[in-house]
């Protein structure tokens, strides 16, 4: 299949600064690719460049077959936005700010009515299309934000981290609307800061100080990004076991998360007897001790952590085999 975005050695300097620094990668139709990184880390600034709002300083971006320097508006006519901050106008009703969108895409007629009947269906408003937008929920609000965003059918869209500030059920049934799109065919290119929403994503590209540092599937970043054994350990007071664990001979990084360590060993056979020991002498509680499966947020941590401590490997150095 042919690309929807091909991204090759894309910079982006503002001044001396570097907001994007030589990133490249492509995406698929009908795939959810995961754009992922800290704030400050250069996603906003490739989106808004793959969205024809911004020329790079270098390199080469196409969307939708077009490229961006030459072709915005053809880019802009092929793909939906949705912001981060609610872009809709509060004081319109829900049938007209779906109307006004559609005049923007110059959608007109019958083909207008059955794409309102459809937003209004997909994002659950039928029957409330003469309330007033401002009066609706978040997750109500983002759902009709996403409505208008692909009124025009668009065959790629642009979600940037579209469900912060709403409730987890609200986050769950706009991600069943985005598995909806994706399996229509529709690239659906989205950032987001939810560890757990990133595992919905069929790729993930993982970009930190400007760089792409990692790029693969959930299931790969979890299985190669970490290294060593994880374990994790239950105890008391934790932030005296923290200390405790960055001391202990064979440990090579640990962290708080949640009520837990996680904590990376060489081996975690010869490790746990290890811990438990220097726990107990120190006058820690350990309720439980354990050998465990990375999660995303430890892919995360690790890959962000060897760029913190200088690790200048590029991307290609981190893609993962298939577990």
């Amino acid at each position: 299949m042919e690309n929807s975005v091909v991204v090759r050695d894309l910079v982006k300097r503002f001044g001396t600064f570097t907001a994007v620094d030589r990133v490249t990668f492509e995406t698929l139709p009908g795939e959810v690719f995961g754009f992922l990184g800290p704030n400050g880390s250069g996603k906003s600034t490739t989106i808004r460049i793959l969205c024809g709002l911004l020329h790079p300083t270098s390199g080469r971006a196409e969307v939708a077959g077009f490229d961006v320097v030459r072709s915005p508006e053809q880019i802009r006519r092929r793909i939906g936005y949705m912001s981060q901050k609610f872009s809709l106008y509060n004081d319109l009703k829900v049938i007209e700010n779906l109307r006004f969108y559609g005049g923007l895409y110059n959608v007109t007629g019958n083909q207008l009515k059955e794409r309102i009947d459809w937003a209004l269906n997909m994002a659950g408003l039928t029957g409330r299309e003469e309330s007033i937008t401002g009066t609706l929920s978040g997750g109500w609000k983002q759902r009709l934000a996403l409505g208008c965003a692909v009124l025009h059918r668009p065959p790629i869209i642009f979600l940037d981290e579209p469900t912060s500030g709403v409730d987890p059920l609200s986050r769950r049934r706009f991600w069943e609307l985005i598995q909806e799109l994706s399996a229509e065919g529709v690239t659906v290119f989205v950032t987001t800061h939810y560890m757990d929403e990133a595992e919905y994503c069929n790729r993930l590209a993982l970009i930190f100080r400007g760089r792409l540092i990692a790029l693969g599937t959930p299931s790969q970043l979890k299985f190669n990004s970490v290294n060593g054994d994880l374990l994790t350990i239950e105890a008391a007071p934790l932030g005296r076991a923290l200390e405790l664990a960055k001391a202990a001979r064979g440990v090579r990084d640990a962290a708080v998360f949640g009520n837990a360590l996680h904590i990376v060993v060489g081996d975690a056979e010869e490790a746990m007897p290890t811990m438990q020991a220097a726990m107990k002498a120190g006058g820690i509680q350990v309720r439980r001790i354990a050998r465990i499966r990375p999660s995303l947020e430890d892919a995360f941590v690790a890959l962000t952590g060897d760029q913190r401590n200088g690790s200048e490997a590029p991307a290609s150095e981190v893609h993962p085999e298939q577990p």
